[in-house]
């Protein structure tokens, strides 16, 4: 099959081939490759992937649940056709969820207690949309909250969706030493960041690195399956709010793992190009170019990372500041690259620096002063 140099598919194989020349064994930036497949029907009418990609040189494949989703507006009792593990809800007119709640039902048709959406979330200052863990449950009811207008919601599965295959560098990706899962290695879909007709949703654009926001995700502790938290976060960022992509430059979750966040082109080390320059995410609005997004897995409010978060959050960090020669400790002035807004802000700050939001957390905020300084130690 000849394959459009337009198309999804050609541009994510050129991305494995070209990071796959970067680096030698262990330190190469991995990229993302998704074969076509020939789809089957199941006997539940779901698509199941019959073939398998082509394993290129530095590649190994991998397979990972596609996943569903179903949309809906309102208030109106939702039931969905498989065991939903999120809900992503967003709304207008207000970017507060006071009175907003949400009730579950479970696989039996037990109706549960209505239980409050969070208002110490990140994006609630990014357009009202929460992600709310679902534990499998068969379907849900909303109630707005005050105020607000146009609610919609998402009920996802990122766990237990038709097989799909992924080809995955072999090697552990590396970003100047530091390991990290490739979009590939946490199971992004690329042809989300593509509209029907095959263009990017929000092509790629890249300004000079300026500053790092950290961010918390406000869902669980103790996830007991961060990648699927990923993918449903990528599913709620690039669809439902129509970014076309993740919000992040990178997430980190309870284990330490680094996961590679917003798709940044085929040239360079991730969230770059090949010049250094950063490509533009979604995670600080009105402030996003020049201002690099890390984002932690949880829920920040009433107690601090891990250990291995927090050790994991410093190594970046610490690699993000050298690679781009800026003092961690130091206050500067974010000038936006597109309309000339300057904000005065510490170099490592957090989203509630910017906007109105809890984000990264209440304990999360009081540590990065230790984070500013344990960065700018020689590690």
């Amino acid at each position: 099959m000849t394959v459009p140099p337009t198309s999804p598919q050609h541009r994510a194989e050129s991305k494995v081939a070209r990071r796959s020349l970067i680096g030698a064994a262990g330190a190469v930036v991995a990229g993302a490759v998704i074969t076509p497949t020939v789809m089957a029907a199941t006997d539940d009418g779901e698509t199941a992937s019959t073939d398998t990609p082509a394993t290129k040189p530095g590649t190994t494949t991998e397979t990972f649940p596609e996943t569903r989703a179903k949309a809906a507006t309102g208030e109106a009792p939702v039931e969905a056709a498989f065991p939903i593990g999120y809900v992503g809800v967003r709304w207008e007119g207000t970017s507060k969820a006071t009175g907003g709640a949400i009730r579950l039902r479970d696989a039996d048709g037990e109706q549960g207690e209505w239980s409050a959406l969070s208002t110490s979330g990140c994006s609630d200052a990014n357009g009202g949309a929460l992600l709310v863990p679902a534990d499998e449950a068969s379907g849900y009811e909303l109630k707005a909250p005050e105020g607000s207008t146009a609610l919609r919601s998402l009920a996802l599965d990122t766990t237990r969706g038709p097989a799909r295959k992924v080809a995955v560098p072999t090697d552990t990706t590396r970003v100047r030493g530091l390991a990290y899962l490739s979009r590939p290695a946490w199971g992004a879909d690329e042809s989300l960041r593509f509209k029907p007709d095959g263009t990017e949703n929000t092509p790629t654009a890249y300004y000079p690195f300026q500053t790092i926001s950290v961010h918390h995700t406000a869902g669980v502790n103790a996830d007991p399956d961060p990648a699927a938290t990923v993918r449903a976060i990528y599913e709620l960022h690039a669809i439902a709010n129509d970014w076309g992509d993740i919000g992040y430059h990178f997430l980190i979750d309870e284990a330490g793992t680094i996961y590679e966040g917003r798709y940044s082109g085929e040239e360079g080390l991730p969230a770059h190009d090949a010049d250094g320059n950063l490509v533009t995410a979604f995670h600080t609005g009105g402030f996003n170019s020049g201002n690099l997004g890390i984002a932690l897995l949880g829920n920040l409010m009433e107690q601090g990372p891990t250990d291995a978060a927090r050790s994991s959050l410093t190594s970046l960090v610490r690699v993000l500041v050298r690679l781009h020669g800026v003092d961690p400790r130091a206050t500067v002035t974010y000038t936006n690259p597109i309309n000339g807004t300057q904000k005065e802000v510490d170099e490592i700050s957090g989203h509630r620096d910017w906007l109105a939001t809890e984000c990264p957390g209440e304990v999360m905020y009081e540590e990065l002063a230790l984070l500013r300084e344990a960065a700018a130690q020689r590690g």
